[in-house]
């Protein structure tokens, strides 16, 4: 499959580590060797091999090879990436959209494991993990004490499907230590969050990456919503960084007519590829909304492109990231994979919309926070647009190439200027740990309410609000949340709600008062 997302710059590598993995292996080079050699390759090969041989101190070559991968590629594009093994097959993992393992959420807390979740019919929820329990020895290896590091403990907890292993827990609500055998099993990796009611006509759909399963796990929330009466779609992909192209299109296709353009690309040798959308949508005349940000990127701009540029709906939030690159993935015999670019993909219109990146990496991947100090998070008319890349929709619509898909609708930044930090941390883990760690003091206070029981509990205080800027400050945060107090405890509330209830209770209450989606239910309001 064709790839085309945006990751970390630590994965930085490149094609040319083909050459360097498959070096002579027979015989020590002689110097002169491959100093006659005019293929670079060769000569990459033969020094590996010469430092080897020859070197007067021990030397990982291996890490000499990533250097000079990393070396090269950072001379190509930023999305041309080498992924050493150690984090493939993790990456390969969250692409596939499963594991294997036995289904908990957790975190090291203080020196122990803490599970904030088992997840829903899992092998751990079916064998009695609740949230929680600490889990103390796996098999008859100790946990607790240790502060073993998160790679450490998913090694500890995966395996062969079918394969059984024995946890010791101790359940604080009940003070007791538990033995419980569990079995391991396929863990899904949800890609689409959510897929719920907003009001009577309208539905919601929120996809944070486009992996292996996406466009089944869309079809299927779709469906449903469907037989609820629907009208109009809103498709979140905020924050989602893309993935697998393929997804984005057969998505796409749902929205449009037959023999639409949904993307086209084209390699260095002016080849061009076009698709098409097919008869096959099942939502080709409802109201589409599709909502993104600063980190909405590759292939979900694909799919907010394709839907801008048919005049098939309304883009709503801040620009995205601005990646219009395609890259091929390529494994290695050691476990490694290389992305390598191979095409640019241009929107329906004609239009590009992959961003400058001819200052390096490092300015490329930072450019989205330079757009805090120019004000674009805040005000449309900040946004730079280049009237040369200036294009136009079949109904006349002006669209925009160069760096992103700028939305029909602009919504600023939730948070208060000068404190746009606080929308990502909000979005971070710590609000899940602060949480958690509330609920752990007593769980049974919680268990005891109706949702609409919580409800009354949570908003008519600020208890936790309070507790969380006490939180965030022993943990060496000093930003002040007064300010955004409405923000923060929306956050705080729907997480508690996660933890106690599930993701689409957590949903409804964070979309309840998410200013994108006011602008599609109440668009005067905007």
């Amino acid at each position: 499959m064709k790839f085309d997302n945006k990751y970390l710059p630590i994965f930085i590598g490149g094609i040319f580590a083909l050459g360097i993995f498959i070096g002579n292996i027979s015989n020590a080079p002689q110097t002169h060797d491959f100093l006659v050699k005019k293929s670079t390759k060769e000569k990459l090969n033969k020094l590996i091999d010469f430092i080897d041989s020859e070197y007067v101190d021990n030397i990982n070559t291996d890490s000499i090879v990533n250097l000079t991968v990393d070396n090269i590629l950072a001379h190509l594009d930023p999305h041309s990436v080498y992924i050493p093994p150690s984090e493939q097959s993790e990456i390969a993992e969250t692409m596939k959209g499963g594991f294997v393992g036995i289904g908990i959420n957790f975190y090291m807390y203080n020196d122990s494991v803490a599970v904030i979740n088992p997840v829903k019919n899992g092998p751990s929820a079916k064998a009695g993990i609740k949230a929680g329990d600490r889990i103390l020895y796996v098999n008859k290896k100790k946990l607790f004490g240790r502060k073993l590091p998160n790679d450490s403990l998913f090694a500890a907890l995966k395996g062969e499907a079918g394969s059984q292993i024995e946890l010791t827990v101790y359940r604080k609500s009940e003070r007791k230590k538990l033995k419980l055998t569990i079995k391991r099993d396929v863990i899904p990796l949800k890609s689409v969050d959510v897929a719920l009611i907003l009001n009577k006509t309208t539905g919601y759909i929120k996809i944070n990456r486009f992996a292996e399963t996406t466009f089944e796990e869309f079809k299927a929330g779709l469906m449903s919503l469907k037989k609820q009466g629907i009208k109009s779609l809103v498709v979140d992909v905020r924050d989602n960084g893309g993935g697998y192209m393929e997804e984005a299109i057969a998505i796409a296709d749902e929205f449009l007519k037959d023999r639409q353009l949904i993307v086209f690309t084209k390699s260095k040798n002016g080849v061009i590829e076009k698709t098409f959308a097919t008869k096959q949508g099942s939502f080709e005349n409802g109201n589409v909304y599709v909502l993104v940000n600063e980190n909405s990127a590759s292939a979900s701009e694909i799919l907010a492109g394709a839907i801008q540029d048919n005049d098939r709906g309304t883009i709503i939030g801040r620009r995205s990231f601005g990646k219009g690159l395609v890259q091929r993935e390529m494994d290695f015999n050691d476990g490694s994979a290389v992305r390598l670019t191979i095409a640019r993909y241009y929107t329906p219109t004609g239009r590009s919309i992959q961003k400058p990146y001819t200052k390096g990496n490092e300015d490329y991947f930072k450019e989205s926070d330079s757009r805090f100090l120019h004000g674009e998070l805040y005000k449309k008319d900040s946004i730079k647009v280049v009237d040369s890349l200036k294009f136009k929709t079949k109904k006349g619509k002006i669209v925009y190439g160069g760096g992103g898909i700028v939305p029909d609708v602009f919504i600023p930044l939730e948070a208060d200027h000068g404190s746009e930090n606080i929308t990502y941390l909000l979005q971070s883990g710590i609000v899940g740990h602060f949480v958690f760690e509330q609920l752990d003091k007593d769980r049974k206070v919680f268990s005891k309410l109706t949702f609409e029981q919580f409800l009354n509990k949570i908003n008519t205080t600020d208890l936790y609000f309070d507790d969380f800027q006490k939180y965030l400050t022993q943990n060496g945060l000093l930003i002040k949340l007064g300010h955004n107090k409405a923000l923060v405890k929306r956050y705080i509330n729907a997480e508690f709600a996660r933890q106690l209830y599930g993701d689409k209770y957590y949903y409804e209450m964070i979309l309840k008062d998410d200013a994108m989606v006011k602008a599609v239910l109440n668009p005067k309001s905007k």
